[in-house]
Parts: structure tokens; C-alpha cells; sequence
């Protein structure tokens, strides 16, 4: 059926000049906050701690090598007494960073592997720039990289459904504050969690057809995506990572009514695919800090210890610092995050009265759900003559929409420790990638009721002309 839209059918010769003004528009709120995203106190100031981490790693790398103390990211200190989280050392390293300051120990960072670490090193060595200028670009290729990745990603959903959603799915990107603050961090490279899932997208997009979905392929690209993840930034938000890179599988399942036998075959693909680059980090890991610290059991144990200090252990087992997020409930958990603000309107209108400024501007995720909700419905029950996309289309964004929100249950469920003990960043996950296809089922019914209005209307102007010409009728068979 054609396609219309409220914002015309763009070209290929339009949408190369949309896709680079949306790379710009992202780069610029993620680079500098341009547009007040983020309220300007919070912005230049967001998981600076982690950021220190490979701060470090360059001066260690700087002096010592690259592949120094096995690669890991880490803190230097100014003598030879190690420093730790709790030492609060996160300014010196910034100062030992920019001003070349001499230190004393490194104490490495034994939970990732640090990949970025490795990279920023490397190009620490290459780029002939002053130390304060390097960090400035090295934020920006971050900032970049991230305005990039999710510009395909937004490229999708205009191949798929159209400029109204792709719209509508940019306007999710572009305002949610949480993606804004953290995607110029040296440590968390952001762009790292959205390459994957453009790479299932378009590789299943190509290769729609069922006949041409081969399982040796799909799981090498699987075990690619997650391998690159998990170098590069880790294993943070692993769960909301590994469920967002099922979305498109779901989705296209959906859309061309996959035979169940080939969906289990294929969703076990992605879980092999998963588990075995997972494992090889792993492996990688405990290499690393067996080469610092003497044994590859002492990486295992780490990894245990740090999985269960951020999930249900026993708080008795751990310190008080990690004892209340222990001892949280996981519903109280998951109200928590559903509370929080995904964008605040207080940064552009300044309201006296607090009911109005904490419930009415500060747009809360359980409104988005409530939205979504509500749009769902709309999609599902209004007059389907009227729409431009397919029934199965529809319902393949409807089921895959709602699929995705158990990216970031998932890991408010399963690592409820951390969420609760890092309500400073775990915000993020519902960005993964669960918003933006939010946004985009209210694009969709957006543009499907665009699609009515313009057809009253242009049925209302057929019906005037015929009357007009019934009237030139009769008048010419009276004289």
C-alpha cells in the first residue's frame, strides 16, 4: 500500500541530508548540552568517578605501557599506599592526567576487562594534541560515536515505518537526559551498548527472508556484538544489553510469522552466541588478574564476589556499604525507577509551586508507560482500513515494544543491589531500548491518525466539487 505521512514520504535523496542534521543535532546535545537536556550543574559533572578510572589507566600507560598491569583500568595515587573507591582519589587522577604529575601505585580495576582503557591509551600515544585537548576530542569522539550509532538506529524506523516515526523516535533520543549525560564518558563508552543492536537490525532486515536466515551467520554476528560489548565497556547492564539485542529478533518473528521451530532455533542461536563471548571474557578476565595478582582463581572469585554483592546474597556476607542495597525489596526497587524523571521541563520554566514542578514538568517514566499503554491500544483497536502499515507490522512494533521493557525490569529484578545502590546511572536501561520504540508506537498512531484526518478532509473537497458541479448542472438545464 503506498505510504502516506504527515510529514511526506522522504526521499532518499532528502533523507541524506536528514540522517547527517540528525548526527549533528544528537553530537551537540551530547557534546555540550546545548539545548538544556540536562540541567547544567548535573551535566559536566555525571560519573566523573567512573571517568577517572581511565584517567589512570592512560597515566599508567603513559609511563609503563599499554599492556602494563595486563591492560586493567585503574587508580593511580600520589605515593605508594594504593587508593581505593573510598579513598575519594578521583581528582588526583585528572590532575596526574593533564599536568603529567609523577605517582606512586596503581590499583587496578578488577571487574572489566577495559577495553576503553586500552583504546583511549592507545590513542593517548597517537594524537599529537596538549593532555587537556585530548580529553576534550577523546569526549568528542565518544559523543560522536554515540550521536552516530543511534542515528542508524533511528534509520530503521524510518525504513521500516516512515518520517512521522522516525521523528518520533528522534524526539525519544534527543530528550531523554540520561543518554545525553552519558554519552561523552571515556568509561562508559555509550555507543558500545547501540552498535549490537544495529547490527541485528539491519542484518536481520536484509535478510528477511526465512529462507535466507542462516543460523551459523546470525550467531557469529551475535557473538561479535557481545564480544565488542563486553571488551569495551564490560559487563554493565549486561541483562538490559542481552535482551535489547533480542528486539529485532522478536519483531521480525512477528512481522513475517516465523514458524515457532525456527524462532526457538534462532533465540537459542542468540543465547549460545551470548554465552560463549561472555565466557571468553571471562577467561580473559581472570587471565588479567592472574597476571597482577598471581592466581586465575582470585579473577573467579571476584566475579562471584561482584555478582552477588549486586544481585540477592546475604547481606550479612558483605560490609554495611553494601548491606542496605542488600536488604532492599526488589518491588520497592522497580517503583523507584518507574518514578524517575526521564526529561525535566524545570530546566527551561521556572515554578514556584512544587506540585506542579515535581509531577507535571518532570516527566516521569511511569507516564511514558502510561502513554505507551494507551497509544498501544489505540493501535490496536482503531479503524484498520485507515492505516498505512500492515497489520502484522503493527502488531511486530506492539509485541516487540513491549518485549523490550524487560531490558531494564530485567536488571532492576536481577541486579536490584546495584540499582538501588546507583540511582545516579542505572536510569539509563530504559533507553534500552525501550523508550524509543515507545515513542515510536506513538509516532505511529500519530501518523495513522494524520492519514484519517487527511482523508475526511480530502473526501469532504470531493463531495464540495461534486455538489458544485450538480449545481452548474441544474442551472444550465433551468436557462
Amino acid at each position: 500500500m503506498k505510504e502516506t505521512d504527515f510529514f511526506g514520504k522522504l526521499k532518499k535523496e532528502k533523507m541524506i541530508f536528514v540522517f547527517p542534521l540528525t548526527v549533528i543535532l544528537l553530537f551537540l546535545n551530547f557534546y555540550f548540552n546545548l539545548f538544556n537536556v540536562v540541567h547544567k550543574e548535573w551535566f559536566p559533572l555525571h560519573q566523573l568517578d567512573a571517568e577517572s578510572y581511565i584517567m589512570g589507566k592512560m597515566v599508567k600507560s603513559h609511563r609503563d605501557g599499554i599492556f602494563s598491569d595486563a591492560g586493567l583500568t585503574g587508580l593511580v595515587s600520589p605515593d605508594d599506599n594504593p587508593v581505593s573507591y573510598d579513598d575519594n582519589p578521583f581528582d588526583f587522577q585528572f590532575q596526574a592526567y593533564l599536568k603529567n604529575l609523577e605517582f606512586g601505585a596503581y590499583s587496578t580495576y578488577d571487574s572489566h576487562v577495559g577495553g576503553q582503557g586500552m583504546l583511549f591509551s592507545m590513542l593517548d600515544k597517537l594524537v599529537p594534541f596538549s593532555q587537556r585537548i585530548k580529553l576534550y576530542f577523546f569526549r568528542m569522539i565518544n559523543a560522536f560515536f554515540s550521536a552516530f550509532i543511534l542515528s542508524i538506529v533511528l534509520l530503521w524506523f524510518y525504513l521500516e515505518f516512515g518520517s512521522t516515526v522516525y521523528f518520533t523516535a528522534l524526539a525519544s533520543v534527543f530528550f531523554s537526559q540520561w543518554l545525553t549525560v552519558f554519552a561523552r564518558n571515556l568509561w562508559w563508552c555509550m555507543w558500545v551498548f547501540y552498535l549490537p543492536l544495529v547490527m541485528v537490525m539491519f542484518y536481520l532486515r536484509k535478510n528477511y527472508d526465512q529462507s535466507r536466515f542462516k543460523l551459523i551467520a546470525f550467531g557469529s554476528i551475535i557473538f561479535t556484538a557481545v564480544l565488542i560489548k563486553c571488551f569495551i565497556n564490560g559487563f554493565e547492564h549486561i541483562t538490559s544489553f542481552l535482551v535489547m539485542l533480542s528486539v529485532p529478533l522478536v519483531y521480525y518473528a512477528i512481522l513475517y510469522k516465523m514458524k515457532i521451530q525456527k524462532f526457538i532455533k534462532l533465540f537459542f542461536t542468540t543465547i549460545t552466541g551470548s554465552l560463549l563471548a561472555i565466557l571468553i571474557i571471562i577467561i580473559i578476565l581472570c587471565t588479567q588478574v592472574m597476571i597482577v595478582k598471581g592466581s586465575f582463581f582470585k579473577g573467579m572469585e571476584h566475579i562471584a564476589y561482584s555478582f552477588q554483592k549486586r544481585t540477592h546474597a546475604d547481606s550479612r556476607d558483605f560490609s554495611y556499604v553494601d548491606a542496605e542495597s542488600l536488604e532492599a525489596g526488589t518491588t520497592e526497587v522497580v517503583a523507584i525507577y518507574t518514578l524517575g524523571s526521564f526529561f525535566d521541563l524545570n530546566n527551561y520554566f521556572k515554578v514556584s509551586n512544587p506540585f506542579i514542578s515535581n509531577f507535571i514538568l518532570n516527566i516521569r517514566y511511569i507516564y511514558l508507560i502510561i502513554i505507551f499503554l494507551i497509544f498501544s491500544i489505540l493501535l490496536y483497536f482503531r479503524n484498520k482500513e485507515y492505516y498505512a502499515n500492515s497489520n502484522e507490522q503493527r502488531k511486530a512494533l506492539m509485541i516487540s515494544t513491549w518485549f523490550s521493557i524487560l531490558a531494564p525490569l530485567s536488571w532492576f529484578v536481577i541486579f536490584k543491589a546495584h540499582s538501588f545502590k546507583h540511582m545516579h546511572m542505572d536510569f539509563l536501561v530504559w533507553q534500552m531500548p525501550f523508550t524509543i520504540y515507545g515513542f515510536a508506537i506513538v509516532g505511529l498512531v500519530v501518523k495513522n491518525g494524520l492519514t484519517e484526518l487527511r482523508r475526511f478532509f480530502k473526501g469532504n473537497k470531493e463531495k464540495e466539487k461534486i455538489n458544485v458541479k450538480n449545481v452548474k448542472f441544474t442551472k444550465g438545464k433551468v436557462f
